[in-house]
C-alpha cells in the first residue's frame, strides 16, 4: 500500500510517499481503507521535531473511511462500515490504516468521509473547550485567537450555539471576513499592539470570559490582559511556539485561571468519545454547524499541505484525498 512515512523528523520535505506493507489487525482492531485524511498542526508538531516521535512513522492522526477487515473481539464494528477517527498516531496518510475499534467513530449516512475527517479533531476540539474547559454561558464574550482556522472557525460556532459572542482575530481582512461569516461580531487584526486595548473597549472595559488560544507564545501575554474578573484563558495549542514559565501570582488579580487542555483527555473513554462525535453530527446534520475545507491535496502532495498550513495561508480545515483525484487546490 501507499503511505505518507516520515523516516527522520524535519522539514516538510521529510514526508516521503513509500510502499509499505498493508496492516492486518489484531485482537481488538479493525482495518480501515482510508477515504480521507485531516491535516492538523498535530501532524506538523509531529514531522518536524517539536513532538519527539520514534521514526519512521505513517504521518496522521485522523482520517474517515471504510471498515476491510476486523481483529479477533471485535463485535461493535463491521467489514464495510464507514467510520472516522481522531487522535490516533500513525492513522492518516495512508491507503490503509489499522485502529483500536472502540476508537471507532460510526458516520452517520448524511455526513460523508470527507467532512468527517474535516471535522472530527477539530470539532471534538471545539467542543471540549466550549462544553467542558470553559462552558461558555449566554451573554459571555469570550476572545478566539486565529478564527477563520479550522478550529477557530468550529469555536466561534460552537460559541454562539451556546449563546455567547465572539470576538475574534485574524491575520487578513479575506480571514476576518471568514471569521465573521461564522458568527465573531467583530475580528480584530491579531499582532497588533492595542489588541488588549481594543478588546476591552469592546466589553465596556470588563474584559472576556474567555481566551480560547491555539497559537501559544506570540498570543498568550494578549490573551492574559484580555480576561475579565475570574476570566478562563483556554491555551489549546502552540502553533507558534511553547509559551515560556511565568509567575502564577499574577493570576491572583483579577482570580484568573489558565487551563492547558488537551483533546486525548476529554475523549478518553468511549462514552464520552461518542457523546462529543454525536452532538457534533447533530449540528452539522441541523445545519446549525458548517465545516470549511480550505484545501484538498493529493496523497503525494502532503509537504505542500504542511508548508501552506505552518505558512499561514490557509482557511478552515485542509484535508488530503487519499483514494481522490490526485489533484490539489488550497481555497484562497
Amino acid at each position: 500500500m501507499k503511505a505518507m512515512i516520515v523516516n527522520e523528523q524535519g522539514a516538510p520535505d521529510v514526508l516521503r510517499l513509500s510502499e509499505i506493507a498493508t496492516p492486518e489487525p489484531g485482537p481488538g482492531e479493525i482495518r480501515v481503507d482510508v477515504s480521507t485524511a485531516g491535516v492538523n498542526f498535530l501532524d506538523v508538531q509531529q514531522r518536524s521535531g517539536n513532538y519527539r516521535m520514534r521514526t519512521p512513522f505513517v504521518a496522521g492522526n485522523e482520517g474517515a473511511g471504510v471498515v476491510s477487515a476486523i481483529g479477533d473481539g471485535v463485535t461493535e464494528v463491521h467489514v464495510g462500515d464507514r467510520v472516522g477517527w481522531a487522535m490516533i498516531a500513525q492513522s492518516g496518510y495512508a491507503e490503509h490504516v489499522v485502529i483500536d475499534a472502540d476508537r471507532a467513530i460510526p458516520l452517520p449516512d448524511a455526513i460523508d468521509d470527507e467532512t468527517a475527517a474535516a471535522v472530527l479533531l477539530q470539532g471534538l476540539t471545539a467542543h471540549y473547550l466550549t462544553r467542558s474547559t470553559y462552558p461558555v454561558q449566554p451573554g459571555d464574550t469570550v476572545l478566539v485567537h486565529a478564527a477563520a482556522g479550522g478550529t477557530g472557525l468550529l469555536v466561534t460556532q460552537m460559541v454562539r450555539l451556546a449563546g455567547g459572542r465572539v470576538i475574534g482575530t485574524a491575520s487578513t481582512r479575506e480571514k476576518a471576513e471568514i471569521a465573521r461569516e461564522a458568527g465573531a461580531f467583530e475580528v480584530l487584526a491579531s499582532g497588533t499592539d492595542d489588541l488588549v486595548a481594543k478588546v476591552r473597549d469592546l466589553t465596556a472595559g470588563h474584559g472576556v470570559a474567555a481566551v480560547y488560544d491555539g497559537v501559544g507564545k506570540d498570543t498568550f501575554e494578549a490573551s492574559l490582559k484580555s480576561l475579565g474578573r475570574r476570566g478562563t484563558l483556554a491555551l489549546y495549542g502552540s502553533a507558534s511556539g511553547p509559551v515560556p514559565p511565568f509567575d502564577l501570582q499574577r493570576l491572583a488579580r483579577g482570580s484568573l485561571s489558565v487551563a492547558r487542555p488537551g483533546l486525548v483527555d476529554h475523549i478518553a473513554t468511549r462514552a464520552e468519545l461518542l457523546w462529543r462525535a454525536a452532538e457534533v453530527f447533530d449540528w452539522l446534520e441541523q445545519g446549525s454547524l458548517a465545516v470549511r475545507v480550505g484545501g484538498r491535496y493529493a496523497l503525494a502532495d502532503a509537504a505542500r499541505a504542511h508548508e501552506d498550513l505552518a505558512g499561514r495561508r490557509t482557511t478552515g480545515k485542509l484535508v488530503i484525498a487519499v483514494r481522490g483525484p490526485a489533484t490539489s487546490q488550497l481555497d484562497r
